[in-house]
């Protein structure tokens, strides 16, 4: 396992483990799931650069375009909770009163 797939598959670890297990605010999880997608993104940047590729230099931008689209999700989620629930935490949160 080379230096650089090591950062990246653990970067990706932690940002998995963190959603995981640090699950009090919702703004916590989405820094999250922002941090693996970062680590997607790069890790996929190295991979189509240091195969030459042309045909799959989209695949880095598309990703960040979904990463974009999920964060802004994400956000809008973040806001329209404060203001019904006036608190970001995920357990005042209850899915059978929608």
């Amino acid at each position: 396992m080379t230096p650089t797939h090591f950062a990246f598959s653990s970067a990706f670890m932690l940002g998995l483990m963190g959603l995981a297990f640090h699950r009090t605010h919702l703004l916590s999880a989405l820094l999250c799931l922002e941090g693996m997608m970062l680590s997607l993104f790069i890790a996929l940047s190295l991979w189509t650069l240091q195969l030459e590729a042309t045909g799959y230099s989209a695949a880095p931008m598309l990703l960040l375009a979904f990463s974009a689209c999920e964060a802004s999700a994400g956000l809008a989620l973040l806001v329209a909770t404060a203001r019904t629930h006036g608190t970001d935490h995920l357990q005042s949160l209850n899915l059978l009163q929608c």
